[in-house]
């Protein structure tokens, strides 16, 4: 229905094109068995205020007052909403696709290094401006991103998503020891950080703040103490973390914290988990850590790009979402190798299909769109292509190349013209990002 509190206006638009999106969790059933997508076929998409103000058929008569708004002809593409990432950092596309270590050397040698220098605010606000670029360039319109333990380089990224009306969710790194000088911060001032950050971002121009622990050998126990309490004193915040990605990492954590249980009782001690809070990895938990994931509505951001080129090992979705956890996808870049959603979603198929699983086009479809929604608390926001929502979306071509056209052409189901799709295709489909109803990226030419 048209949403009619919303009168077009001079920013007013339409889109035509073919509508794609998952309503449901179609879980882990054949793709004719389970939840399927809302497939509409040559539909208008009206968008006003930043909004999705109605999807109609294009056989319908437009209502009047939308007669002159001009209709941007998208006929055979599809019609998506955007990507919402729930792991990246911002810092390291200056060292994607670094040459040969895992884990713990890939930090000392390439991360920490990149990240001394957004400390230089000039660093820091063009390493925003590009990276979120880049992310509208692969179709990821909301993200949870790891700045650097830099103020400065968590101010820049709100500052430059909230002029794009972007969904963000960050906050600086809080880091005090096993890192190099320039790279560490003191518990007191970093709490004081945090509340200026919060006080000015957190819940305005579509910006919310992310208590945002390194991991866990990188702070002290009075940090991950101070950490708790923001997370339990400042509602509706977000935290942000690493879990178990690495067996030798598990081991140094071990060695560490003799006292903890798990990896993951490190941060639950602390209050660090909660229905907010977004768990990078996640692959070495037991059922005791899963248990504890489950009774707090926390989420793992499967990373399978990263786990793969940093040989950290494979995440069990199944038996993850079997245990109660809610699962949710996300490119890790620089460990993992792309910032697009469709690479990540090609190497969770891979993932699954290496422990016995296959992953369907939908349920991967269904976990970067609206299930990231519901993980963090936003369905009523993104996720879907549906009245009322943020005009968040993006515009693809099925098949480009003459491989992916030839293959397009011998489909016989919706499935596998979008599984093929999601297997072939890259940056060079997407046709336009578009945030709260303003295009951020067009495909050149």
């Amino acid at each position: 229905m048209l949403d009619t509190s919303i009168a077009p206006d001079r920013d007013a638009r339409i889109l035509r094109g073919d509508v794609l999106d998952l309503v449901q969790d179609p879980g882990f059933a054949a793709p004719d068995e389970g939840a399927g997508p809302r497939y509409r076929v040559d539909h208008l998409v009206l968008l006003a205020g930043g909004r999705i103000q109605a999807v109609l058929p294009a056989s319908e008569s437009l209502p009047p007052e939308w007669r002159g708004v001009p209709i941007e002809d998208h006929r055979g593409r599809l019609i998506l909403p955007g990507f919402i990432d729930t792991h990246v950092h911002c810092p390291q596309l200056d060292v994607i696709a670094s040459f040969g270590t895992e884990l713990l050397d890939w930090l000392n040698t390439y991360t920490f290094p990149a990240e001394r220098r957004y400390a230089d605010p000039q660093v820091s606000y063009q390493g925003a401006e590009r990276f979120l670029r880049a992310l509208w360039s692969h179709g990821t319109t909301s993200a949870v991103v790891f700045p650097t333990v830099h103020k400065v380089s968590a101010e820049a990224l709100f500052r430059r998503a909230a002029d794009a009306g972007m969904r963000l969710i960050t906050g600086k790194v809080l880091m005090n020891r096993h890192a190099p000088e320039g790279l560490l911060d003191d518990v007191d001032q970093a709490e004081r950080d945090c509340l200026d950050l919060i006080d000015r971002w957190h819940g305005r121009d579509r910006q919310a703040f992310a208590v945002t622990v390194r991991f866990a050998p990188c702070s002290t126990l009075e940090q991950l103490a101070m950490a708790g309490r923001l997370c339990q004193h400042h509602g509706g915040v977000y935290m942000q973390t690493h879990v178990a990605e690495n067996r030798d990492e598990v081991r140094w954590v071990a060695e560490l914290f003799p006292d903890a249980r798990s990896y993951l009782d490190v941060y639950d001690r602390d209050g660090l988990i909660g229905p907010r809070a977004v768990l990078a990895h996640g692959i070495w938990l037991d059922d005791d850590d899963r248990a504890v994931l489950r009774e707090h509505g926390a989420q793992i951001a499967h990373s399978p790009s990263s786990n793969l080129f940093l040989g950290s090992g494979l995440f069990n979705w199944r038996q993850a979402e079997d245990a109660g956890v809610a699962v949710s996808l996300a490119s890790d870049v620089g460990g993992g190798t792309s910032l697009s959603m469709l690479r990540t979603m090609h190497d969770a198929y891979k993932i699954q299909a290496l422990q016995g699983q296959r992953l369907t086009a939908w349920k991967a479809l269904y976990t970067a769109t609206r299930g990231a929604a519901r993980h963090l608390g936003l369905d009523d926001e993104i996720g879907r292509v549906e009245p009322g929502l943020m005009a968040d979306l993006t515009i693809w071509d099925l098949a480009v190349g003459e491989v992916a056209r030839h293959r397009d052409s011998l489909a016989s189901s919706l499935h596998e013209r979008v599984f093929a799709w999601m297997t072939l295709g890259d940056d060079r489909n997407l046709v336009s990002t578009l945030v709260a109803g303003q295009t951020r990226y067009r495909r050149p030419g």
